[in-house]
Protein backbone atom coordinates (compact mmCIF):
# COMPACT_ATOMS: atom_id res chain seq x y z
CA UNK A 1 0.00 0.00 0.00
CA UNK A 2 1.54 2.92 -1.19
CA UNK A 3 1.80 6.34 0.68
CA UNK A 4 -1.09 8.86 -0.37
CA UNK A 5 -0.76 12.82 0.17
CA UNK A 6 -2.25 12.38 3.46
CA UNK A 7 -0.31 10.20 4.88
CA UNK A 8 2.68 12.28 3.93
CA UNK A 9 0.65 15.09 5.27
CA UNK A 10 -0.30 13.49 8.91
CA UNK A 11 3.85 11.51 8.85
CA UNK A 12 4.99 15.33 7.99
CA UNK A 13 3.60 16.91 10.54
CA UNK A 14 3.66 13.89 13.10
CA UNK A 15 7.21 13.84 12.83
CA UNK A 16 7.62 17.78 13.09
CA UNK A 17 5.70 17.41 16.42
CA UNK A 18 8.13 14.43 17.73
CA UNK A 19 11.31 16.24 16.99
CA UNK A 20 9.55 19.57 18.45
CA UNK A 21 8.27 17.66 21.56
CA UNK A 22 12.11 15.90 22.29
CA UNK A 23 14.31 19.00 21.93
CA UNK A 24 11.95 20.71 24.50
CA UNK A 25 11.79 17.89 27.17
CA UNK A 26 15.72 17.47 26.51
CA UNK A 27 15.99 21.16 27.41
CA UNK A 28 14.21 20.85 30.70
CA UNK A 29 15.38 17.53 31.84
CA UNK A 30 19.31 19.25 31.45
CA UNK A 31 17.88 22.70 33.20
CA UNK A 32 16.27 20.45 35.94
CA UNK A 33 19.01 18.49 36.49
CA UNK A 34 21.81 20.69 36.59
CA UNK A 35 19.92 22.94 38.73
CA UNK A 36 19.51 19.92 41.09
CA UNK A 37 23.45 19.15 40.58
CA UNK A 38 24.87 22.56 40.88
CA UNK A 39 26.00 22.34 44.36
CA UNK A 40 27.97 18.97 43.95
CA UNK A 41 29.88 20.46 40.35
CA UNK A 42 31.14 23.37 42.39
CA UNK A 43 31.73 21.28 45.54
CA UNK A 44 34.22 18.92 43.18
CA UNK A 45 35.33 21.86 41.41
CA UNK A 46 34.01 20.33 37.57
CA UNK A 47 35.22 22.49 34.94
CA UNK A 48 32.79 24.01 32.32
CA UNK A 49 34.44 21.51 29.72
CA UNK A 50 33.67 18.64 32.07
CA UNK A 51 29.91 19.48 32.52
CA UNK A 52 29.54 19.70 29.03
CA UNK A 53 31.05 16.64 28.43
CA UNK A 54 28.82 14.93 31.61
CA UNK A 55 25.58 16.33 29.88
CA UNK A 56 26.56 15.51 26.36
CA UNK A 57 27.05 11.50 27.60
CA UNK A 58 23.79 12.24 29.69
CA UNK A 59 21.44 12.98 26.46
CA UNK A 60 21.17 9.63 25.02
CA UNK A 61 19.81 8.93 28.04
CA UNK A 62 17.24 11.38 28.63
CA UNK A 63 16.33 10.78 24.88
CA UNK A 64 15.40 6.98 25.97
CA UNK A 65 13.48 7.93 28.45
CA UNK A 66 11.24 10.63 27.28
CA UNK A 67 11.19 9.02 23.62
CA UNK A 68 7.56 7.31 24.32
CA UNK A 69 6.66 10.78 26.12
CA UNK A 70 7.16 12.52 23.00
CA UNK A 71 5.75 10.21 20.92
CA UNK A 72 2.39 10.26 22.76
CA UNK A 73 2.67 14.08 22.57
CA UNK A 74 3.16 14.25 19.02
CA UNK A 75 0.52 11.84 19.01
CA UNK A 76 -1.67 14.05 20.61
CA UNK A 77 -0.85 17.09 18.80
CA UNK A 78 -1.16 15.79 15.36
CA UNK A 79 -4.43 14.13 15.83
CA UNK A 80 -6.00 16.66 18.29
CA UNK A 81 -5.10 19.78 15.82
CA UNK A 82 -7.26 17.50 12.92
CA UNK A 83 -9.93 17.20 15.33
CA UNK A 84 -9.91 20.91 16.46
CA UNK A 85 -9.54 22.16 12.86
CA UNK A 86 -12.28 19.09 11.36
CA UNK A 87 -9.55 17.60 9.51
CA UNK A 88 -10.00 14.13 10.68
CA UNK A 89 -13.89 14.51 10.51
CA UNK A 90 -13.70 15.43 6.57
CA UNK A 91 -11.16 12.31 6.82
CA UNK A 92 -14.00 10.12 7.78
CA UNK A 93 -16.12 11.56 5.34
CA UNK A 94 -14.30 10.80 2.61
CA UNK A 95 -14.85 7.21 3.77
CA UNK A 96 -11.51 6.64 5.42
CA UNK A 97 -11.45 4.31 8.42
CA UNK A 98 -9.85 5.44 11.66
CA UNK A 99 -7.80 2.03 11.42
CA UNK A 100 -6.77 3.37 7.67
CA UNK A 101 -5.96 7.12 9.52
CA UNK A 102 -3.65 5.68 12.29
CA UNK A 103 -1.89 3.43 9.19
CA UNK A 104 0.87 6.82 9.14
CA UNK A 105 1.13 7.28 12.80
CA UNK A 106 2.08 3.45 13.31
CA UNK A 107 4.54 3.86 10.47
CA UNK A 108 6.42 6.09 12.32
CA UNK A 109 5.93 4.24 15.39
CA UNK A 110 7.45 1.38 14.21
CA UNK A 111 10.47 3.18 12.67
CA UNK A 112 11.07 4.74 15.71
CA UNK A 113 10.50 1.24 18.02
CA UNK A 114 13.51 -0.31 15.84
CA UNK A 115 15.74 2.25 16.16
CA UNK A 116 15.23 2.80 19.93
CA UNK A 117 16.39 -1.15 20.07
CA UNK A 118 19.06 -0.67 18.75
CA UNK A 119 19.70 3.14 20.27
CA UNK A 120 18.50 1.54 23.78
CA UNK A 121 21.20 -1.48 22.94
CA UNK A 122 24.29 -0.01 21.65
CA UNK A 123 24.38 3.82 22.27
CA UNK A 124 22.98 4.51 25.57
CA UNK A 125 24.92 1.83 27.41
CA UNK A 126 28.20 3.22 25.93
CA UNK A 127 27.12 6.79 26.68
CA UNK A 128 26.09 6.01 30.52
CA UNK A 129 29.83 4.08 31.00
CA UNK A 130 31.23 7.40 30.80
CA UNK A 131 28.65 9.24 32.59
CA UNK A 132 28.66 6.97 35.63
CA UNK A 133 32.89 7.13 35.34
CA UNK A 134 32.34 11.09 35.82
CA UNK A 135 30.02 10.01 38.18
CA UNK A 136 31.89 7.97 40.16
CA UNK A 137 35.19 9.78 39.98
CA UNK A 138 34.18 13.29 40.41
CA UNK A 139 30.91 13.59 41.92
CA UNK A 140 31.37 10.59 44.21
CA UNK A 141 28.12 8.79 43.10
CA UNK A 142 27.29 4.97 43.31
CA UNK A 143 29.61 4.44 45.10
CA UNK A 144 27.73 1.50 46.71
CA UNK A 145 27.27 0.12 43.44
CA UNK A 146 28.23 -4.39 43.43
CA UNK A 147 31.71 -4.37 41.56
CA UNK A 148 33.12 -0.91 42.01
CA UNK A 149 34.20 -1.32 45.99
CA UNK A 150 35.37 -4.73 47.58
CA UNK A 151 36.02 -6.39 44.57
CA UNK A 152 37.03 -10.47 44.02
CA UNK A 153 38.10 -12.19 41.15
CA UNK A 154 39.12 -15.75 40.59
CA UNK A 155 42.47 -14.82 38.47
CA UNK A 156 43.14 -18.49 38.27
CA UNK A 157 42.58 -22.00 39.33
CA UNK A 158 44.20 -21.61 43.00
CA UNK A 159 44.74 -17.76 43.12
CA UNK A 160 42.44 -14.91 43.96
CA UNK A 161 42.79 -10.94 43.50
CA UNK A 162 40.96 -8.88 46.41
CA UNK A 163 40.82 -4.88 45.44
CA UNK A 164 38.65 -2.52 47.78
CA UNK A 165 38.63 0.21 45.33
CA UNK A 166 39.40 0.70 41.98
CA UNK A 167 39.36 4.05 39.71
CA UNK A 168 38.61 3.28 35.82
CA UNK A 169 40.18 6.93 34.97
CA UNK A 170 43.34 6.54 36.25
CA UNK A 171 43.32 2.81 36.34
CA UNK A 172 44.62 2.38 39.48
CA UNK A 173 43.51 -0.37 42.39
CA UNK A 174 43.66 0.52 46.02
CA UNK A 175 44.60 -1.95 48.92
CA UNK A 176 44.81 -5.08 46.69
CA UNK A 177 45.83 -8.47 48.19
CA UNK A 178 46.82 -11.42 46.02
CA UNK A 179 46.51 -14.85 47.78
CA UNK A 180 48.09 -18.32 46.20
CA UNK A 181 46.34 -21.50 47.56
CA UNK A 182 47.64 -24.64 47.42
CA UNK A 183 46.21 -26.31 44.12
CA UNK A 184 46.15 -30.15 45.66
CA UNK A 185 44.50 -28.55 48.49
CA UNK A 186 42.68 -25.68 48.29
CA UNK A 187 42.43 -25.02 52.24
CA UNK A 188 46.22 -24.40 52.61
CA UNK A 189 47.05 -20.82 52.11
CA UNK A 190 51.09 -20.93 50.38
CA UNK A 191 51.59 -17.26 49.54
CA UNK A 192 50.21 -13.68 50.19
CA UNK A 193 51.02 -10.16 48.62
CA UNK A 194 49.34 -7.20 50.04
CA UNK A 195 49.75 -3.41 48.17
CA UNK A 196 48.37 0.05 48.95
CA UNK A 197 48.34 0.73 45.59
CA UNK A 198 48.33 -1.55 41.94
CA UNK A 199 48.50 0.66 38.65
CA UNK A 200 48.30 -0.47 35.66
CA UNK A 201 51.13 1.48 33.53
CA UNK A 202 54.30 0.79 30.80
CA UNK A 203 57.47 0.94 31.96
CA UNK A 204 60.25 2.18 29.57
CA UNK A 205 57.69 1.77 26.46
CA UNK A 206 56.91 -1.55 27.08
CA UNK A 207 53.11 -3.08 27.24
CA UNK A 208 51.48 -2.30 30.18
CA UNK A 209 51.29 -4.23 33.25
CA UNK A 210 50.38 -3.60 36.87
CA UNK A 211 53.03 -2.35 38.90
CA UNK A 212 52.53 -2.76 42.74
CA UNK A 213 53.53 -0.14 45.60
CA UNK A 214 54.41 -0.17 49.09
CA UNK A 215 54.12 -4.20 49.00
CA UNK A 216 54.77 -7.46 50.96
CA UNK A 217 55.16 -10.17 50.04
CA UNK A 218 54.42 -13.37 52.70
CA UNK A 219 55.54 -16.84 52.26
CA UNK A 220 53.02 -19.10 54.39
CA UNK A 221 53.59 -22.76 53.54
CA UNK A 222 56.42 -23.07 55.94
CA UNK A 223 56.51 -22.84 59.47
CA UNK A 224 58.72 -20.01 59.62
CA UNK A 225 56.89 -17.29 57.36
CA UNK A 226 59.29 -15.19 55.31
CA UNK A 227 58.52 -11.40 54.69
CA UNK A 228 59.66 -9.41 52.06
CA UNK A 229 58.92 -5.71 51.49
CA UNK A 230 58.95 -3.95 48.62
CA UNK A 231 58.39 0.20 47.75
CA UNK A 232 57.85 -0.75 43.76
CA UNK A 233 58.13 -4.12 42.09
CA UNK A 234 55.97 -5.47 38.73
CA UNK A 235 53.45 -7.89 39.07
CA UNK A 236 55.12 -10.41 36.65
CA UNK A 237 58.84 -10.41 39.05
CA UNK A 238 56.82 -11.81 41.65
CA UNK A 239 58.19 -14.98 41.26
CA UNK A 240 55.99 -16.57 43.90
CA UNK A 241 52.56 -15.83 42.79
CA UNK A 242 51.28 -16.77 39.25
CA UNK A 243 50.71 -14.33 36.42
CA UNK A 244 47.97 -11.99 36.91
CA UNK A 245 45.52 -12.74 33.78
CA UNK A 246 43.41 -9.43 35.53
CA UNK A 247 43.47 -6.68 33.17
CA UNK A 248 41.03 -3.14 33.73
CA UNK A 249 38.90 -4.17 30.95
CA UNK A 250 37.98 -7.04 33.08
CA UNK A 251 37.60 -4.81 36.00
CA UNK A 252 35.14 -2.28 34.70
CA UNK A 253 33.09 -4.57 33.53
CA UNK A 254 32.42 -6.46 37.15
CA UNK A 255 31.12 -2.74 37.95
CA UNK A 256 29.27 -2.18 35.34
CA UNK A 257 25.22 -1.17 36.01
CA UNK A 258 22.76 -2.37 33.64
CA UNK A 259 22.42 0.69 32.73
CA UNK A 260 25.72 0.23 30.63
CA UNK A 261 24.87 -3.32 29.21
CA UNK A 262 23.49 -3.84 26.31
CA UNK A 263 21.42 -6.84 25.59
CA UNK A 264 24.58 -9.49 25.06
CA UNK A 265 26.16 -8.49 28.07
CA UNK A 266 23.35 -8.42 30.50
CA UNK A 267 22.49 -12.03 29.24
CA UNK A 268 26.58 -12.67 30.07
CA UNK A 269 26.00 -11.41 33.09
CA UNK A 270 23.10 -13.39 34.32
CA UNK A 271 24.42 -16.65 33.40
CA UNK A 272 27.21 -15.90 36.14
CA UNK A 273 25.38 -15.34 38.46
CA UNK A 274 22.84 -18.14 37.86
CA UNK A 275 26.20 -20.36 37.84
CA UNK A 276 27.32 -18.86 40.90
CA UNK A 277 24.12 -19.84 42.36
CA UNK A 278 22.75 -16.32 42.48
CA UNK A 279 18.95 -14.90 42.52
CA UNK A 280 18.65 -13.23 39.58
CA UNK A 281 14.95 -12.52 39.68
CA UNK A 282 16.26 -8.46 39.68
CA UNK A 283 18.84 -8.48 36.86
CA UNK A 284 15.95 -10.34 34.42
CA UNK A 285 13.51 -8.05 34.96
CA UNK A 286 15.86 -5.52 34.01
CA UNK A 287 16.80 -7.24 31.14
CA UNK A 288 13.30 -7.96 29.72
CA UNK A 289 12.81 -4.02 30.22
CA UNK A 290 14.97 -3.30 28.40
CA UNK A 291 13.54 -5.43 25.49
CA UNK A 292 10.01 -4.08 26.08
CA UNK A 293 10.46 -0.45 26.44
CA UNK A 294 11.06 0.50 22.79
CA UNK A 295 7.57 -1.19 22.07
CA UNK A 296 6.03 1.22 24.56
CA UNK A 297 6.82 4.01 21.37
CA UNK A 298 4.49 2.50 19.58
CA UNK A 299 1.63 1.64 22.04
CA UNK A 300 1.21 5.72 23.30
CA UNK A 301 -0.17 5.87 19.68
CA UNK A 302 -2.77 3.70 20.01
CA UNK A 303 -3.11 5.22 23.72
CA UNK A 304 -2.65 9.14 22.39
CA UNK A 305 -5.46 8.48 19.26
CA UNK A 306 -7.88 7.12 21.28
CA UNK A 307 -7.85 9.91 23.57
CA UNK A 308 -7.51 12.66 20.53
CA UNK A 309 -10.15 11.27 18.54
CA UNK A 310 -12.79 10.11 20.56
CA UNK A 311 -13.90 13.02 21.49
CA UNK A 312 -16.24 16.25 19.97
CA UNK A 313 -14.72 18.72 22.27
CA UNK A 314 -11.88 20.26 21.56
CA UNK A 315 -8.21 20.25 23.43
CA UNK A 316 -5.97 23.12 23.38
CA UNK A 317 -2.42 22.36 23.51
CA UNK A 318 -2.01 23.03 27.11
CA UNK A 319 -4.74 19.98 28.01
CA UNK A 320 -2.95 18.16 25.45
CA UNK A 321 0.35 18.40 27.00
CA UNK A 322 -1.00 17.77 30.36
CA UNK A 323 -3.07 14.66 29.68
CA UNK A 324 0.74 13.43 28.23
CA UNK A 325 2.50 14.05 31.51
CA UNK A 326 -0.58 12.65 33.18
CA UNK A 327 -0.26 9.41 31.46
CA UNK A 328 3.27 8.93 30.92
CA UNK A 329 3.48 9.66 34.86
CA UNK A 330 1.25 6.63 35.17
CA UNK A 331 2.84 4.15 32.61
CA UNK A 332 6.21 5.67 34.51
CA UNK A 333 4.53 4.33 38.10
CA UNK A 334 2.83 0.74 36.82
CA UNK A 335 6.22 0.22 35.34
CA UNK A 336 7.59 0.90 39.20
CA UNK A 337 5.18 -1.02 41.11
CA UNK A 338 4.76 -3.90 38.44
CA UNK A 339 8.99 -4.17 38.87
CA UNK A 340 8.58 -3.94 42.76
CA UNK A 341 6.66 -7.69 42.56
CA UNK A 342 8.93 -8.87 39.95
CA UNK A 343 12.25 -7.84 41.85
CA UNK A 344 10.70 -10.17 44.59
CA UNK A 345 9.85 -12.63 42.58
CA UNK A 346 6.22 -12.25 42.33
CA UNK A 347 5.73 -12.18 39.30
CA UNK A 348 7.20 -14.10 36.24
CA UNK A 349 10.56 -11.72 34.82
CA UNK A 350 9.30 -11.64 31.62
CA UNK A 351 5.47 -10.71 32.42
CA UNK A 352 6.81 -8.26 35.08
CA UNK A 353 8.40 -6.12 31.65
CA UNK A 354 5.52 -6.74 29.50
CA UNK A 355 2.88 -5.91 32.05
CA UNK A 356 2.52 -1.98 31.45
CA UNK A 357 2.75 -2.67 27.82
CA UNK A 358 -0.21 -5.18 27.51
CA UNK A 359 -2.09 -2.93 30.26
CA UNK A 360 -1.76 0.16 28.30
CA UNK A 361 -2.02 -1.35 25.07
CA UNK A 362 -5.19 -3.04 25.87
CA UNK A 363 -7.03 -0.04 27.69
CA UNK A 364 -5.98 2.18 24.55
CA UNK A 365 -7.33 -0.54 22.15
CA UNK A 366 -10.79 -0.77 23.76
CA UNK A 367 -11.26 2.93 24.09
CA UNK A 368 -10.75 2.96 20.74
CA UNK A 369 -12.94 0.94 20.00
CA UNK A 370 -15.97 2.38 22.20
CA UNK A 371 -15.23 5.83 21.58
CA UNK A 372 -14.98 5.38 17.86
CA UNK A 373 -17.39 2.57 16.57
Amino acid sequence: MGLKKIDIYIITHFIKNLLFALLCFVIIFILVDLFENLDKFIDSNIGLGLVLTYYLYFIPEIVKLITPISMLLATLFTAGSMTNFNELTAVKNAGVSLFRFMLPFLYVGIIVTGFSMYFNNWLVPEANKNKFSIERNYLGKHKNVTGLNRLYFQDSQNQVILIEQFNENELTANRVSIILFDPANPTILKRRVDADTMKWESLKNNAPEWVLYNAIERELETSNATIKSFEQVQADNLAGINKLNLNPKTIVKKQLKPDEMNYSEINDFIDNQVKSGQNVDRIRVDFYSKISFPFSNLIVIIFGISISTGSRKRKGLAMQFGISILVSFVYLGFVKISQTFGYNGDINPMLTAWLANIAFAGFGGVNLYLRNY
